[in-house]
């Protein structure tokens, strides 16, 4: 019985790492120093375990890190002027809130307070409407990051049937617009789809991103499909607490020909696409540097 090649997202996201490590280096001989703002709201344990590796991560390529960690309790209004002056400041080319926010603040409202030129997450509607069209945009960093797997995995995507399960604005929506700039057909399923196993059995991609544990099994694919887990689920199993995907990996790795595993899979791609878009964003604020050397390749 065949066994499914393992996508190493540790690998290719050290790769990512050395390429923005390059792309720095030649902003700082030009006299730009990137930088990045990292604003955290309160003591969730998971986001302050995400900002410290976030942190590191920008301090292996050499961008200059900004930590604004907030009392739980910050006002909307308090969050709104610190964005603003992050906005104002020519030191800092990449802004990132933390989600998710305090329940007493509106999400929506601050993510369309980041500059789009700042805005390394992607969430703007700038850049989101701006994906949609094709442009060089910021890009939320799983989608974009999963795109760098599927395109060293399988090359060409053009013609390819991708299956996306999910349609969240972090995940579902901006992958399946990138899998279309990529000439897939795509199609986009969710909790309201009719006959699910039967649409994700036709392609020969999936993305699971819906946030199940273990959800899809070998029944959902058909025999050589490349499968994208972005799930990323604590379980008790045995009295044990271990980490899981969307994906039923023990399942799917005799049907799928590759799998990324949870974890060491997309999640340190996201991180590495974090990197990548603070130094396309201090591209995009100097367009002279731009153009004089190429920014990222949006994944398209």
């Amino acid at each position: 019985m065949s066994c499914a090649t393992l996508i190493d997202g540790k690998a290719c996201a050290a790769a990512v790492i050395r390429e923005v490590s390059v792309e720095v280096k030649a902003l700082k001989d030009v006299g730009i120093d990137p930088g990045l703002a990292v604003v955290l709201v309160g003591s969730d344990p998971a986001s302050q375990v995400y900002v410290r590796n976030k942190v590191l991560r920008a301090e292996e390529t050499g961008i200059h890190s900004f930590e604004h960690k907030l009392a739980a309790d910050t006002s909307q209004t308090a969050l709104l002027t610190l964005i603003e002056r992050l906005n104002a400041d020519p030191q800092v080319h990449g802004i990132l809130v933390q989600l998710p926010l305090p329940g007493h603040i509106d999400e929506n409202c601050i993510l369309q307070a980041v500059d789009p030129l700042k805005d390394v997450d992607g969430f703007h509607s700038e850049n989101v409407g701006g994906l949609s069209q094709g442009r060089n945009v910021l890009t939320p960093c799983t989608p974009a990051g999963c795109m760098r797997l599927l395109k060293e995995t399988c090359g060409d995507l053009s013609g390819q049937h991708a299956v996306v399960i999910g349609r969240s604005n972090i995940v579902g929506k901006p992958m399946a617009a990138l899998l279309l700039q990529a000439n897939c057909s795509v199609t986009v399923v969710h909790s309201r789809s009719h006959n699910i196993r039967e649409l994700c059995r036709q392609a020969d991609i999936v993305i699971a991103a819906v946030g199940r544990p273990q959800m899809v099994d070998a029944s959902w694919l058909k025999p050589g499909a490349v499968v994208i887990d972005v799930g990323i689920n604590r379980i008790e199993q045995d009295g044990k607490s271990r980490l899981v995907g969307d994906v039923d990996f023990d399942s799917v790795q005799a049907t799928a020909s590759a799998i990324t595993p949870v974890p060491g899979g997309v999640g340190p791609m996201t991180i590495a696409y974090l990197m990548k878009n603070t130094v396309t964003a201090a591209q995009l604020q100097y367009p002279a540097v731009r153009h004089a050397k190429p920014s990222m390749e949006i994944p398209a």
